[in-house]
């Protein structure tokens, strides 16, 4: 059975088509990259996916149960769908370890003990085990982009979803954060993945979909759509984005 399944999604914005019947399903482990031009919806597909964004028609199910009804309990949901923004969205007044322990104390209800630890397992997991005391300001901005994902992952969600993730950074601070994405695709997390790092999605990606103006020209395996795409559309903006971004390993 699918982990992640979506059916027919439709979104607009007034009179824009933001998407555009997608459907598509994910597996369990299996780890999904987005592609495609600014404005082509592909933000608006994974804030559809955990309810930021109402969906206008079509259905999501999350290891078999619609998540997408209005009897769905919405924080529930959070629980088990992890997000990691493009800007980060730490608290300021929070330190990386507080910024973890709050989420996990409010919504999952543990003890201030048992947050702590977790919160200090999984920002070693993510390579601060030095900087658990330090607030944003005082971390860089790769560094800032790992603690959002500590908050995710100490969680312990069943989905990731990352909203380029690297897209707010320095270059030389994307390889740090693509290497802690690397390590979560070798422990098996399932990953939905809107990113321009097209060395992670070529490497990493069990599929790779490309979306165009709210819809999905070309959807396959990594090496089918970097070595033999179908579409000439697919081929155009994957070589351009190639040139464009390199790879960051």
């Amino acid at each position: 059975m699918s982990l992640l399944r979506v059916e027919n999604l439709s979104k607009s914005y007034g009179d824009e088509r933001v998407l555009r019947d997608v459907s598509f399903e994910m597996g369990q482990g299996d780890v999904e990259v987005v592609v495609g031009p600014s404005g082509s919806g592909k933000s608006t597909l994974l804030r559809c996916v955990n309810r930021l964004t109402e969906v206008d028609a079509g259905d999501i199910y999350l290891d078999g149960e619609l998540i997408t009804g209005p009897d769905v309990d919405v924080n529930e949901l959070r629980r088990n769908v992890g997000m990691v923004f493009q800007d980060f969205n730490l608290f300021e007044h929070l330190t990386a370890r507080e910024n973890i322990t709050l989420g996990l104390r409010r919504v999952k209800g543990l003890s201030k003990g048992e947050a702590r630890e977790r919160a200090d397992e999984h920002l070693e997991m993510v390579g601060l085990a030095a900087q658990v005391d330090s607030y944003p300001a005082e971390l860089s901005g790769g560094q800032q982009q790992r603690v959002g994902i500590a908050r995710a992952l100490a969680m312990e969600p069943k989905l990731m979803l990352f909203d380029e993730p690297t897209s707010a950074l320095d270059p030389e601070l994307i390889g740090e954060v693509v290497g802690v994405m690397r390590k979560l695709v070798e422990r098996g997390m399932t990953m939905l993945v809107v990113t321009h790092e097209m060395g992670f999605a070529r490497s990493a990606a069990s599929t790779v979909t490309f979306l165009e103006d709210g819809a999905i020209v070309e959807r396959g395996p990594p090496e089918q759509l970097f070595e033999h795409p179908e579409q000439s559309r697919t081929e155009e903006f994957l070589g351009r984005l190639s040139v464009a971004h390199g790879d960051h390993e």
